[in-house]
């Protein structure tokens, strides 16, 4: 059984691991892409939904960018690794997916809708966040704006090999 001090302890250490993510991003964003070359060239994507029938109007939906800040081998966590990314979400971008190891969600700029498999609809503005378990099914994350872009940064513990984030469902 776990205490509530090593609880506490817990969820000390994943608000300093956010709180680190969240400056990297910042640093990032101000110094421009130089910053973002601590990670393999090309580890740029771009996502859309991808469970989409070819030609349907979710497939028609502009793609997400997701730019890498960082991935750094977590020395408490054998076998595992945190990698950030900000990703850019265009007017009325959208994309479907799960991801191989835990995330947690913080958004940058604008308004994002998400709806995980058997939970509600949420609606997240700058400075909230959401988390989602390995494995589970994103069913959608939007930009709810037609006309403004957003922004999210993104923090996963996953394995320690930095390489794929985002699995199509």
């Amino acid at each position: 059984m776990i205490s509530n001090h090593a609880r506490l302890r817990t969820g000390q250490s994943l608000i300093a691991i956010s709180a680190v993510a969240v400056l990297f991003a910042l640093a990032a964003k101000w110094a421009g892409p130089g910053l973002t070359g601590v990670l393999p060239v090309g580890m740029e994507t771009h996502m859309n939904m991808e469970g989409a029938a070819e030609g349907s109007p979710a497939a028609a939906r502009p793609k997400t960018v997701v730019t890498p800040v960082s991935c750094e081998r977590l020395p408490n966590v054998p076998g595992k690794s945190i990698t950030t990314v900000v990703v850019a979400f265009p007017p009325n971008a959208y994309t479907r997916h799960r991801h191989p190891g835990s995330v947690s969600a913080f958004v940058l700029k604008g308004t994002l809708r998400s709806q995980l498999a058997g939970g509600p609809v949420g609606t997240y503005t700058e400075g909230q966040t959401w988390f989602e378990p390995p494995g589970a099914i994103h069913l959608f994350a939007e930009n709810a704006s037609t006309t403004e872009p957003a922004e999210l940064l993104a923090t996963f513990v996953a394995d320690d090999d930095c390489g794929l984030l985002t699995i199509p469902d």
